[in-house]
């Protein structure tokens, strides 16, 4: 399991990335951000979780990720 979680941190830190990266080179990255993770929100919202007691639970955890992911993200420096 300490390897799995592992391997979660590992994947969460290169889609930070990679969306970070992504924003830095639109013209406005704060709005890019803000849309993108709207619509990240909404398909963890709508995804369907076959084979769970629990989906609701499941679906909280999901959506925790997604803001705390975003959360890491702050705007831009001016410099």
């Amino acid at each position: 399991m300490d390897e799995l979680n592992g391997r979660m941190i590992a994947c969460q830190i290169l889609i930070t990335g990679l969306i970070a990266r992504v924003a830095n080179n639109s013209p406005d990255p704060l709005r890019f951000l803000t849309d993108f993770r709207d619509e990240i929100r909404a398909v963890v919202k709508g995804v369907n979780i076959a084979g769970m007691d629990n989906t609701d639970r499941v679906r909280l955890i999901a959506q925790q990720t997604v803001d705390e992911l975003f959360s890491l993200m702050k705007p831009p420096s001016s410099d």
